[in-house]
């Protein structure tokens, strides 16, 4: 089976298995939390985001992975990490807080979007050797990152109930 076959389906089952877990056991309860708590929770999620910069260690994925793809993915997911820690810290400063919830979903959802485009450009699913052990990263982890960042702007932008008088 080609290379592009199996990182394909590995993506898109990597969607599907996460969708239906978040289906049932988060968005649930995300649904249901105040929405500071929910963006608490997904903030706390998005600040390991620093883990990107592995994509800029060779030995770890190979030298040869292209450094369009592997430089603006370690950085971009480092920016979205430290905005998203920054938000966890200004927690108790609620419009400071809010700031950078927007600002790590935004940057997070470039960062994301970006890679994708990179990853096409350079035909990364035929390459996907050079991504050594850390395949497993846009495989398993994106699929999430993206999901629950859609569920923060879900969060953000849906009506809520006034409270009563």
């Amino acid at each position: 089976m080609p290379s592009e076959l199996i990182f394909g389906s590995h993506l898109v089952l990597g969607y599907v298995a996460w969708l239906l877990c978040f289906g049932v056991y988060v968005w649930p309860r995300l649904k249901s939390m105040p929405l500071f708590e929910a963006q608490r929770a997904i903030a706390s999620l998005h600040s390991f985001r620093f883990f990107g910069l592995v994509f800029l260690l060779p030995g770890v994925v190979s030298p040869d992975l292209p450094a369009s793809f592997a430089t603006f993915a370690a950085y971009g997911d480092l920016a979205t990490g430290l905005l998203a820690m920054l938000a966890l810290c200004t927690a108790r400063i609620r419009p400071v807080f809010w700031l950078f919830v927007v600002a790590f979903n935004l940057v997070g959802v470039t960062d994301l979007v970006v890679d994708y485009y990179h990853a096409t450009r350079i035909n990364l699913p035929a390459q996907a050797g050079e991504l050594g052990s850390m395949y497993a990263i846009p495989i398993i982890y994106v699929p999430l990152l993206m999901i629950t960042h859609i569920a923060a702007f879900y969060l953000l932008l849906r009506p809520r109930p006034q409270a009563a008088s």
